[in-house]
């Protein structure tokens, strides 16, 4: 897939893959009890509706001509239940198959969603979120009227198609196999343009993918897009990514309508054939034949329509299955070991051994190289150092959000690889940088984490970080609505929601990446005393630019290029005189001085 980009097309198979069509088949399998009692249905329907043209040619041949008045009530009588069982099968059918043709369309959604909630972080950093949302919605509903109608009545039309060659046949062998003259011509055809559609279906998938993540990305950042007035710019590109989308749409329509006419033309031109051989044959024929079998020559050549419209259906279904059951079949980066096992009660020693770390294997450019240190449970360690040192690695390796590549990291005598992520993460705790609230109430966001917490437990948290003074002013308190990621609050106010967040999960290991990166000077000075409260008793790391935040630190690890290449605690570090006693000056000189 295209890494973070909107205007390159994602890579597709050209083939026509079974294992995709008898996968998509397994998901039918818990229903097919339901699918047997619906396809009995249809096919008593079928049945009941070829009855029709054999009880006109017996009223035209025989009653008529007889004058046998009950005998053509009789008839009338049978022609009018025919109808009325087609109509309940139907009324049936449709209830049935839409109740499983929704299920199933559910599953593959709920199958592609849990997935997603698996895959790391470097799944998400390497694609545009839009081409990975489109599959979750508009592909996974592409597929709802093939398993609602399609399946069941392409075996219908099958089974109609037989009943209608042996009713042919039974009324006249000849004219019969006049009107399966035009199958050969109509299969040479489906053959020609099949790979035609595909292509062309799969076109359209892309160009739908990318205007998709076009679209998200241009949502997520429009305020960076007005504060720079881009809009002109912006306008231009989605205009480029709709004309494509266009182009595709129109090359699918003409594709995917093609064989339509072309069965109705051989249809047509069928039937004329049909009146030609009977007035050649007419001696033969009576009247009521010729009718009869012209009304199923044009029954013949619906469910031939019909299943036409079905390999359409599986050509375009083919394209969103493969982008589909990628998602669902791509492996976790971060995944429990076969024999992982619970982790114990975590007490909180933290050890990296000779960890090394890369994001990029291929470049073989370390963001962290041989990094050694040993954390005693309940000190506070701080990480201080230049942008893009490896701080935040450091974190993202200790909660396994990725994996080591070099080395191990150990939790109390433990390597994390091998237990499992769910009893890791459940007992630490993480406030990142990018701070994300989710839509619903203050109340839900704090509890996220725990969310059997009591009301009171939520503010007692809130209150601990400084957060419940401001939460009060709030228009509903506790109860006012959060729009997605919080828009509606300020930074400071995102990351205090945040911080009580971390802090009710009563964490045994706690991360702090920038956690008071937007609170205000007076905010920051109040919660320190909070910050001690929080940090009692537990591991803790910290990744502050403030260096005001973390002069009481166990202790503070400089780092740079990958390496710690200073660690003590602040007045340690700043009798060596090095990289943090410059940083330290850079930022406090100024009110030293005053």
């Amino acid at each position: 897939m295209a890494r973070n980009k909107y205007d390159v097309d994602e890579e597709l198979v050209s083939v026509f893959r079974m294992k995709d069509l008898i996968r998509l088949l397994r998901y039918m399998k818990p229903y097919k009890l339901t699918i047997v009692v619906t396809v009995m249905l249809m096919l008593i329907a079928s049945i009941a509706n070829l009855l029709g043209p054999v009880l006109v040619q017996d009223a035209i041949d025989n009653r008529i001509p007889d004058k046998d008045v009950n005998g053509l009530i009789i008839l009338s009588v049978i022609f009018a239940v025919t109808l009325i069982v087609n109509a309940i099968c139907f009324k049936f059918r449709v209830r049935l198959m839409s109740t499983i043709g929704n299920n199933i369309v559910k599953k593959i959604r709920e199958d592609i969603f849990y997935k997603l909630q698996e895959l790391p972080f470097s799944y998400y950093d390497s694609r545009p979120h839009g081409k990975i949302l489109v599959r979750v919605l508009n592909y996974v509903n592409s597929l709802s009227d093939l398993l609602s109608n399609g399946f069941i009545n392409f075996i219908t039309d099958m089974f109609t198609l037989v009943c209608i060659v042996v009713f042919m046949l039974f009324i006249n062998v000849k004219l019969t196999l006049v009107s399966l003259l035009g199958l050969p011509p109509l299969i040479i055809t489906i053959m020609f343009i099949k790979n035609i559609q595909r292509r062309n279906t799969q076109a359209l998938s892309m160009k739908q993918s990318n205007l998709n993540a076009y679209i998200h990305e241009s949502i997520c950042g429009v305020k960076v897009t007005q504060s720079f007035a881009r809009e002109k710019k912006n306008e231009s590109i989605f205009r480029e990514l709709s004309i494509a989308y266009r182009k595709a749409w129109m090359k699918f329509t003409k594709s995917n309508f093609i064989l339509w006419p072309i069965i109705d033309t051989i249809s047509t031109s069928g039937v004329a054939v049909l009146y030609f051989a009977g007035i050649i044959w007419i001696q033969g024929v009576s009247v009521g034949v010729l009718i009869a079998f012209i009304s199923y020559i044009w029954r013949f050549w619906q469910p031939i329509a019909n299943m036409g419209n079905f390999y359409n259906a599986m050509i375009n279904a083919m394209a969103y299955l493969e982008r589909i059951f990628e998602t669902i079949d791509e492996e976790p980066a971060i995944s429990n070991l076969p024999r992982a096992t619970e982790m114990p009660q975590v007490k909180g020693q933290v050890e990296f051994k000779n960890v090394g770390f890369t994001y990029d294997e291929e470049a073989g450019n370390k963001i962290l190289d041989n990094i050694n240190f040993k954390v005693g449970q309940g000190s506070t360690i701080a990480l201080v150092g230049p942008t893009g040192a490896g701080k935040s690695t450091v974190i993202n390796l200790l909660s396994r959000f990725y994996d080591v590549q070099e080395g191990e990291v150990l939790i109390d005598g433990i390597n994390i690889r091998n237990v499992t992520l769910g009893s890791l993460r459940s007992q630490m705790g993480v406030m990142l940088q990018d701070t994300f609230l989710f839509s619903g109430t203050v109340m839900s966001n704090i509890k996220y984490a725990r969310p059997d917490a009591t009301d009171e437990e939520a503010i007692q948290a809130a209150k601990t970080v400084c957060a419940h003074d401001f939460i009060m002013n709030l228009k509903e308190g506790y109860d006012t609505e959060i729009n997605e990621r919080g828009t509606r609050l300020s930074i400071g106010e995102r990351q205090l929601i945040s911080f009580a967040r971390a802090l009710l999960a009563d964490p045994r290991i706690l991360i702090l990446d920038e956690a008071t990166s937007s609170i205000d000077t007076r905010t920051e000075l109040a919660l320190q005393n909070g910050l001690q409260r929080l940090l009692k008793g537990r591991t803790s790391f910290i990744i502050a630019h403030r260096l005001s935040t973390i002069k009481n630190a166990d202790c503070i690890m400089y780092i740079d290029s990958g390496s710690i290449v200073e660690r003590g605690t602040h007045e340690e570090l700043l009798a060596l005189k090095g990289h943090y006693y410059k940083l330290y000056n850079s930022q406090f000189s100024v009110l030293e001085a005053v």
